[in-house]
């Protein structure tokens, strides 16, 4: 609109297109109207988060990867849901916080050795002064008393270090269980991270194996738990949640690396809000003794993305198809 930003867009696209062919003897047709509005966005200004096109292009084994979202999400529905739910609704705040500052509180090694391996000495003294803190004046760490003094966690992995090192994120990938991630991100998560943490190796290492995927179980629901609200959202209203996500997951990677951000995901748009997009289809097709209706309802894969810095749109070119046949 005249006099608005030049970032913000408000489009209206409008295609009539008319397809037939005869091959004797069906005779067949569409008659087809796009209609589509795209919503009023802010677009930021930081290169880093604008080029939609490199999360596009670094998504090569992508069927794969959707095979295996749906994979995860069969198992969130079944599994992981019904847990978080429980862990949710019958334990009670208080008793969740001091369940989530246990578990913080139980990863310090972790986080300090690679704030160490990335050269960040004043964010390894913190995380010092958090564990020294915390397992004393905060009972084991049930109580996050350094946070009440002012000092502020943060989270750590080898995949930051990693990256800090230079290593880039190859390509995107779907890991059963685990979700998103990236060759580099799976390297410390799997084959480093483990190794770092004490409590981890000693129950492995003598074999309390109940014990030890107690721990991976309930540090994954209250992660998850987390962030349920959110990810709830994108799935309810993105078009093409699978997308939504993996910008997500990239765009949070991103700012943990630049310690921009280390525990919260971006804030999610009210998507219920965004103009929808419909494309209506109303072909007919002619089989002569053998009269048919068709009636098919397409919908473009348009995905209104939240970024680190601000707003991003991500269009793809492919459609999600409904069709209906009656016979006469």
């Amino acid at each position: 609109m005249p006099g608005q930003s030049e970032h913000r867009h408000h489009a209206a696209i409008i295609l009539a297109a008319f397809l037939g062919f005869a091959p004797l003897p069906a005779t067949a047709g569409w008659d087809a109207v796009v209609v589509a509005e795209a919503p009023e966005v802010d677009l930021p200004e930081d290169d880093d988060y604008a080029p939609i096109e490199s999360a596009l292009d670094s998504d090569p084994i992508e069927p794969v990867n959707r095979f295996f979202y749906q994979v995860n999400e069969g198992l969130r529905t079944l599994l992981v849901r019904p847990l978080v739910e429980v862990y949710d609704n019958f334990l009670p705040p208080p008793v969740r916080n001091r369940v989530s500052s246990l578990l913080d509180n139980l990863r310090t090694p972790v986080v300090l050795v690679n704030d160490l391996l990335q050269g960040e000495g004043n964010r390894a003294w913190t995380t010092t002064q958090r564990f020294a803190i915390n397992t004393t004046y905060g009972v084991g760490g049930l109580w996050d008393r350094a946070a009440e003094m002012g000092i502020e966690g943060h989270e750590e992995d080898f995949g930051q270090t990693l990256a800090v090192w230079g290593v880039g994120e190859g390509f995107y990938m779907v890991l059963p269980l685990l979700g998103p991630s990236n060759p580099r991100d799976a390297t410390g998560q799997i084959l480093v991270d483990g190794f770092l943490d004490p409590l981890g190796l000693y129950l492995r290492n003598t074999h309390h194996h109940a014990e030890s995927w107690s721990h991976t179980g309930t540090d994954g629901v209250d992660e998850y738990n987390g962030v349920k609200g959110e990810l709830d959202h994108v799935r309810e209203y993105s078009l093409d949640p699978y997308a939504g996500i993996r910008s997500m997951h990239r765009q949070k990677r991103l700012a943990e690396i630049r310690n921009d951000r280390d525990d919260e995901l971006p804030p999610i748009p009210d998507l219920s809000k965004t103009p929808a997009t419909s494309v209506s289809w109303t072909p007919s097709v002619h089989v002569p003794g053998e009269p048919a209706r068709l009636a098919a309802t397409w919908a473009p894969t348009v995905t209104t993305l939240p970024t680190a810095t601000g707003w991003t749109v991500e269009v793809r070119t492919g459609w999600d198809v409904q069709v209906a046949a009656a016979a006469d």
